[in-house]
């Protein structure tokens, strides 16, 4: 099991929600800290990918299991 420091589950959520509260989670951690994502909605998959870019955070681990797609994003 990878290590994280603070998990937010936003499974139900649709775009652009999950982004939007991981977002805001990750702005209240300190660089190099790991955010875990959990979401049902697949768009979710290429919205954080291109979150990661835009914003300087590095996506982790991106994988889908039991139809929920699990995420980490290590804060830049």
């Amino acid at each position: 099991m990878t290590n994280f420091d603070q998990e937010l589950d936003a499974s139900g959520l649709n775009c652009p929600l999950p982004i939007l509260r991981a977002k805001k989670a990750l702005n209240n951690m300190s660089a190099g800290q790991v955010l875990s994502i959990i979401a049902t909605d697949p768009g979710a998959v290429k919205d954080f990918e291109a979150f990661a870019k835009q914003t300087g955070n590095e996506l982790t681990e991106s994988r889908e299991e039991g139809g929920k797609f699990h995420f980490l994003v290590k804060k830049g």
